[in-house]
């Protein structure tokens, strides 16, 4: 029996075939070519910084050359009187901070309550001391012994003068004022927790000084701190203003210094640094306090000052590659 012969077009189709691989495999050894990067120039950036640092060597120079004794800069950053001021500052800062912060709490807690007497008392309180100054306040707690000649609580019995002490004149007159504001902050960090968080409480049985305490609370410090942090910082300056109610706070001490050796500059920049070191150091712990409180949030953590330096040193030592090329 005979086979059966191949179509006559089998050969060509084979040769085709065949074709196409070889052309495909030749294609194939040849690797793609590498992608160039090239980096975007960033023309503004270079100009702003050279104005920037060109206007920062001007007022460094500028100071360099002043008739400013810097010796005398030296000498006084660690005076007695100057390191004494300096603790007394920060002293009346954390007593007015701390009676701030107690008060302005309590305040917000009556401003939100049912009962019209206590919210309408805590509304009064912050239009009145939200609306004078600071400066006249400490006067007024300063001058009370003019009007008032004796203070008589009952268990405690005393002149005036001897009553209304400088230190308490600033506590007072500062203390108040920032439970103003506080209490303010504290309504804004209570009002932003879900109502559906007190009713859930309340359903489990708890009052509404528990719910406010274990539930509210906790809830509103990621609210609450960062304004409050800034208000500690706001108010190691204006504590500044008790020098005028003959509070012997760091500002104080440098002007009596500088009555005295008449080195008003000298003394001025002394007082500076130590402000700028105590802020300093309380913006450093403000930051720290709001990542604590700022765990669980929806947004993720920022990285501190020190990962960003870890990440920038990396990123010089490492750089990277796109298709063999260094970007």
């Amino acid at each position: 029996m005979s086979q059966p012969e191949d179509p006559p077009h089998a050969p060509a189709a084979s040769q085709q075939s065949g074709d196409r691989l070889a052309k495909g495999t030749a294609a194939g050894s040849v690797p793609p070519e590498a992608i160039k990067a090239i980096p975007v120039r960033h023309y503004g950036r270079w100009i702003g910084a050279a104005v920037v640092l060109a206007l920062l060597a001007l007022l460094a120079s500028a100071f360099i050359n002043a008739d400013i004794n810097w010796n005398v800069v030296g000498e006084y950053l660690t005076y007695d009187t100057i390191i004494e001021g300096a603790g007394k500052t920060l002293w009346i800062t954390v007593a007015s901070m701390a009676l701030g912060l107690v008060l302005g709490l309590i305040l917000a807690v009556m401003r939100l309550s049912g009962n019209p007497v206590l919210a309408s008392v805590a509304w009064g309180y912050t239009w009145f001391f939200r609306g004078t100054p600071v400066l006249v306040q400490l006067f007024l707690w300063f001058n009370l012994s003019l009007i008032f000649e004796t203070v008589n609580f009952g268990f405690y019995k005393d002149e005036m003068n001897d009553f209304m002490t400088p230190f308490l004149a600033a506590l007072l007159g500062l203390g108040l004022n920032e439970a103003a504001y506080m209490s303010e902050i504290a309504r804004a960090g209570i009002l932003s927790v879900d109502r559906g968080q007190t009713e859930a409480a309340h359903a489990l049985g708890m009052n509404s000084a528990k719910t406010m305490r274990r539930i509210v609370l906790p809830q509103a410090m990621r609210v609450i701190v960062p304004p409050t942090g800034n208000e500690f910082i706001n108010m190691l300056k204006t504590s500044s203003l008790a020098y005028a109610i003959q509070y012997t706070e760091l500002f104080y001490a440098g002007n009596a210094i500088s009555a005295r050796n008449l080195a008003v500059m000298e003394i001025l920049i002394v007082v500076s640094v130590w402000y700028l070191v105590l802020t300093t150091v309380f913006s450093i712990g403000q930051y720290y306090l709001e990542r604590h409180f700022a765990k669980g949030s929806d947004h993720g953590q920022p990285p501190t000052p020190l990962q960003r330096i870890k990440a920038h040193v990396l990123s010089l030592r490492n750089p990277s590659q796109v298709g063999g090329t260094t970007v």
